[in-house]
């Protein structure tokens, strides 16, 4: 009968083991796709008996079956392929310390730095368009003093009676060039707040007489709060007449000028992705930015060989474990958040426009599903994504 000792050895021994595949597999789990498409490039770099499959196989191609023995030698494969690898290292070495270029070179490279675009700023574009109009240099300079006050996101962050009092320019030739000003592109730039700028959009798409325009001149504080039963009564509307105009003031830009807005260039590419497919909506994984991996035939071939030594067959047989062990935690990786996909899916499918899951019932429908989680980390969750409280989500 074994003693404790050897229980923990052995219980010690298997955590050992399985540490790095666990570390691995949580690691391939949590890692973005463009950071996970970097981890298989590099496992391919390290790990030779992995291979990606074709994306979409050749019908005059030979079969899988078909493919030629290895060499004589797996060790005098790798010594050849070492030695390349050395060979192509010098060189790399030699040319990267040559540092002359010939006069045409520097040409070319300058023009290639001097042909990168860059992006346009708001107020570049502004002032595009006021070089557009014929103006005297005094209505210019007010102008540009005006342009000079908006922000990133188009509003003006001053007003004409400030921009007046500060500069001794009259306050009526402001207001006069505020308004050239808010008919420049883009829609609603120059505005003063918010509803202003709604106005502003509405206006210039000659609504101005529409309940759109009317929600937002006069009841813009119970707007923003969604009280739309409010709205409804004092307008003489149904409630669903003033949803209807919600959703059609939610299509105007709120921050006109963003799309200006110098931003890091952080690509993001979706795990996921949810569309609308004949009237159903369908979970749709991205697996094409994954190489599909198999292991090589190749060196299965050269363990099926007798004339190679354990050793080699010993690498060989590692490194087949390692590779499918990390095609299997990809697997599970995209089964995982295809799992997770369809549940937000059923979960968002199953609340009612006109009764919005509130942050407790989110935690109880969690909580029969297994998932224990206290409400404040629902509501923590809820606002980094920007998310409204179910009083604000209410559809009518």
């Amino acid at each position: 009968m074994a003693g404790p000792g050897m229980h923990q050895t052995q219980n010690l021994s298997l955590q050992q083991v399985l540490a790095p595949q666990l570390q691995q597999s949580l690691l391939i789990l949590q890692a973005p796709l463009l950071e996970l498409r970097n981890l298989v490039q590099q496992e391919m770099e390290t790990n030779p008996v992995l291979e990606e499959l074709p994306d979409a196989p050749n019908p005059d191609a030979p079969a899988e079956s078909e493919t030629p023995p290895a060499d004589d030698n797996f060790k005098e494969e790798f010594d050849r392929l070492a030695k390349l690898d050395e060979e192509w290292r010098d060189y790399m070495a030699q040319s990267s310390s040559y540092s002359g270029r010939s006069q045409e070179a520097e040409e070319k490279r300058q023009f290639f730095f001097d042909s990168i675009p860059t992006q346009e700023t708001l107020q570049q574009h502004l002032m595009g368009q006021l070089n557009q109009n014929a103006l005297d240099a005094d209505d210019r300079k007010t102008a540009e003093l005006i342009i000079g006050n908006i922000d990133d996101n188009g509003f003006l962050q001053t007003t004409p009676e400030e921009m007046a009092l500060n500069t001794g320019i009259p306050q009526e030739d402001f207001k006069h060039m505020l308004t050239l000003i808010q008919s420049f592109h883009p829609p609603g730039v120059g505005a003063g707040d918010l509803r202003e700028c709604l106005l502003i959009q509405l206006k210039r798409e000659g609504r101005q007489n529409s309940l759109e325009y009317k929600i937002v001149a006069d009841h813009m504080q119970d707007f923003g709060k969604r009280r739309f039963p409010e709205i409804a009564r004092r307008i003489g509307i149904s409630v669903e007449q003033v949803q209807k105009c919600a959703n059609n003031i939610a299509q105007l830009d709120p921050r006109p000028g963003a799309i200006f807005a110098e931003a890091p260039q952080n690509y993001v590419l979706p795990d996921v992705t949810v569309e609308k497919i004949n009237g159903t909506y369908q979970v749709i994984l991205n697996g094409e930015q994954i190489p599909h991996l198999r292991i090589s035939n190749t060196y299965k071939d050269i363990m099926a060989q007798d004339r190679n030594g354990s050793e080699v067959k010993d690498y060989i047989r590692d490194k087949i474990r390692s590779g499918k062990f990390l095609i299997k935690s990809i697997h599970q990786r995209q089964q995982t958040i295809s799992n997770i996909a369809h549940a937000i899916l059923d979960l968002v499918k199953g609340e009612e426009g006109n009764a919005p899951l509130s942050d407790k019932e989110i935690v109880e429908i969690l909580s029969k599903r297994g998932i224990p989680i206290a409400r404040r980390t629902v509501a923590k969750y809820r606002t980094e994504l920007n998310i409204l409280p179910s009083n604000m989500r209410r559809r009518y």
